[in-house]
């Protein structure tokens, strides 16, 4: 076996993709896709043709073809080779049955770089009874399951009858990468391993990332001796094994195996959204081997529980969701119609509480402290505050360790162990806290999960799985359940809400009257500059030029058309000055609202933006356009800035997608932007409309990050709202409500 130094990462670096040697049970040869001549060849091919290997290396595939003794017509490996080379994928292939010296193989087509890889594995196995035949009632019971549980459970049984290995069990991995068995189908003989987690190391994060492109993986025999790959070109360059179903395994994972006494083992990954899921991972306690087609329709099957398993996750989680979707709803409700901002929030039968699934919230609002539910009582939630104004960087702030981070906390650690904070003012220090009480929980690990490895018996450095699986009880303290994205997406939203309700209500804007009023001045001081100290030396201009015109009867063609234009240039100027004028009482004198035919503004804004790109780059739709009332430059400058986002966002999708369109309702307008670009990360909801603020993710897009800022002022300037959804990877929709 070999050796590694005693260092828990080296698992997670071990290149498992290129393990130079495969599986004994069958043998591989590499061709080169162009030339058809043998590039890699597996050692033991002696042991089914008796032929050294080395003598294939650097001869056309004919020549291997002619010594294996293939029943039927010439040139079937040739041809095979042909038929890959113009196929898209090698589903329609593999596998390819044939006969050598009266024995079934499978050989099954995968490449590697320039190389085509023939993996030749018997063609029969234990199971005599047609698997395929038996997908269709299998998935039946599977699915039969009326929820989560009763499908991980009928999957085992199900699994294990088809495949017959002696433990099939569901193994879900947790979002640390560790793992946990979640149903269990067993021998009677065996002790029961249902319940039990698992350190990330017993499968370190590279393994976890080919189960998601390789989604069956055989180990017929961790007794059996692996065969090493030959090649004739650069010992240095080792065949890419990863899609490879006769690649070695890992001697760390083999002696793992044998720690457990497995003899044999077979898993089928299980995705969800793209990520994996977890594993059907069976166990055998002799040596096994189950030939491609069972192994092919488990695949299926773990395909087909995959999608169910998405489903019925989201099934349990709607109940859940709709009810802190109604309390969002409710909530809007009081905060549009209540005229004081605390008793909208905590004095109607849907509060601040009820938009999470917290057992407790407080309001920190205009110098009071409101509670509801359980809560520390008002001395603790003082300290934390404290605490929150050291700590909380961002608008939002959350964690389901708190009195990790916050040693006092532990003192309450049954009331508040997971926090969801959201600043509405950091100049008054107002907020609202959630609270999660402590979720005491056993776990139940396979083994101490602090030494997943162990020193060899003779005292060198070297790797070695954990020998002991005895259950070991670890009580995990200070921590409740963790904060969902909706909660926090549901939190942030209405933080907007809120805000906003405390500008449209407020007289004057706390805090903030001061330096408005500068503002003010300043405006004032800059429109009297314009007016005087600019428009009087420009009148003397136009009219020291007109007299000039008009008196001197002696000027040429040239020095007159000169003075028309100086003449022409000052009323332009005077012109712009006004608008300018115009612009600035903007800021102190209400909008005065005319329909907007928002038809021909967003097609102009639409022309405007997606002139130069090509038709085929981008899809760009523009729904039903109801009028709104509005200043047309305003809401002009605000859909110019949200189509502009969209577009540049979305411009790396394939094709990008970008849709405008508005909805009338009885008492609002809706518009919306849509791309399928970037996305926001939840982390950045809070600052999304803050001035100069940009995520992390669009460094690379040309922005200055004052553009959503002037969209929300102009927004709110209409008396309107403005909110946004996203996902990353997703893309990102803004909403803009305008009252009818």
């Amino acid at each position: 076996m070999s050796k590694y130094q005693v260092d828990l990462t080296n698992c997670d670096r071990e290149p498992i993709h290129i393990p130079g040697k495969i599986q004994a049970h069958g043998f591989l040869v590499a061709i080169n896709s162009k030339t058809f001549v043998i590039s890699y060849i597996s050692q033991n091919i002696k042991e089914f043709i008796e032929k050294d290997a080395r003598h294939f290396l650097g001869k056309p595939i004919n020549e291997l073809e002619s010594y294996l003794k293939i029943s039927g017509a010439k040139d079937q490996l040739t041809n095979l080779l042909n038929l890959a080379n113009n196929s898209k994928n090698f589903d329609s292939v593999n596998p390819y049955q044939i006969t050598i010296d009266q024995n079934s193989y499978n050989i099954i087509l995968t490449s590697s770089n320039t190389e085509l890889i023939l993996e030749f594995e018997p063609g029969t196995s234990d199971l005599n009874f047609d698997v395929q035949k038996t997908i269709g009632r299998s998935v039946s019971e599977i699915l039969s399951g009326k929820n989560l549980n009763t499908l991980l459970k009928n999957a085992a049984f199900e699994i294990k009858k088809i495949i017959s290995y002696d433990r099939v069990m569901l193994y879900k991995f947790h979002e640390d990468g560790h793992g946990e068995v979640v149903a269990e189908v067993k021998n009677d003989d065996l002790e029961p391993f249902l319940g039990l987690h698992y350190p990330a190391s017993d499968i370190p994060k590279q393994a976890r990332e080919l189960y998601k492109t390789n989604l069956t993986r055989i180990i017929a025999d961790v007794n059996s001796t692996s065969s090493a790959i030959l090649t004739f070109q650069d010992e240095n360059t080792p065949l890419d094994l990863g899609n490879s179903a006769l690649r070695a395994v890992s001697p760390v994972h083999i002696q793992y195996l044998k720690n457990m006494g497995v003899q044999s083992s077979f898993s089928i990954s299980l995705l969800a959204h793209g990520e994996l899921w977890g594993l059907i991972a069976c166990h055998n306690y002799t040596p096994r081997f189950i030939s491609y087609k069972a192994r092919d329709a488990s695949k299926l099957i773990g395909q087909i529980l995959s999608s169910a398993l998405e489903y019925r996750q989201e099934e349990e989680n709607t109940e859940n969701l709709s009810a802190l979707d109604n309390a969002a709803t409710e909530l809007s409700k009081y905060i549009k119609l209540d005229n004081e901002i605390s008793g909208a929030l905590t004095s109607h039968s849907a509060t601040i509480k009820d938009i999470t699934n917290a057992a407790g919230a407080v309001l920190v609002f205009n110098n009071t402290i409101s509670r509801i539910g359980i809560t520390p009582n008002e001395e603790q939630i003082e300290d934390i505050l404290l605490w929150l104004k050291s700590n909380m960087q961002n608008n939002i702030y959350y964690t389901n360790n708190f009195p990790e981070l916050f040693l006092p906390a532990q003192n309450y650690s049954n009331v508040a162990s997971g926090i969801l904070a959201c600043s509405l003012s950091r100049e008054l220090n107002e907020l609202i806290i959630w609270f999660k009480p402590e979720q005491l929980e056993a776990i139940t690990w396979a083994g101490n999960p602090e030494k997943p490895v162990e020193q060899a018996e003779n005292g060198s450095m070297q790797l070695l799985p954990r020998k002991s699986f005895e259950a070991w009880t670890q009580l995990v303290k200070n921590t409740s359940v963790r904060w969902s994205n909706k909660e926090i997406l549901l939190v942030v939203k209405m933080r907007e809400e809120i805000l906003d309700a405390i500008n449209r209500k407020a007289n004057e804007i706390r805090l903030l009257n001061d330096r408005l009023q500068l503002a003010y001045e300043e405006l004032d001081t800059f429109s009297y500059t314009i007016s005087h100290d600019l428009r009087t030396p420009l009148s003397t201009i136009k009219t020291y030029s007109e007299l000039l015109l008009a008196r001197n009867k002696s000027l040429d063609d040239s020095a007159k058309t000169i003075l028309t234009r100086i003449v022409a240039g000052t009323d332009k100027m005077n012109l712009l000055i006004k608008e300018i004028l115009r612009y600035t009482q903007l800021g102190k004198a209400d909008i005065e609202a005319a329909k907007i035919n928002m038809q021909l503004l967003l097609t102009e804004i639409k022309d405007e933006v997606v002139a130069g790109i090509k038709p085929e780059n981008l899809e760009f739709t523009i729904g039903k356009t109801p009028d709104i009332a509005g200043d047309k430059t305003m809401i002009g400058q605000v859909f110019t800035n949200l189509i502009n986002n969209a577009v540049k966002y979305s411009s790396r999708s394939v094709p990008a997608k970008v849709k405008v369109e508005g909805i009338a309702n009885h008492d609002e307008t809706i518009y919306s932007v849509t791309d399928n670009g970037l996305g926001i990360d939840v982390t950045y909801y809070s600052r999304v409309f803050e001035l100069f603020k940009r995520m992390d993710n669009v460094k690379d897009y040309e922005g200055t990050g004052v553009g959503l800022a002037i969209v929300k002022r102009i927004v709110e300037k209409h008396n309107a709202r403005i909110w946004f959804e996203s996902g990353l990877g997703i893309g990102t929709t803004f909403y803009i409500a305008f009252k009818n």
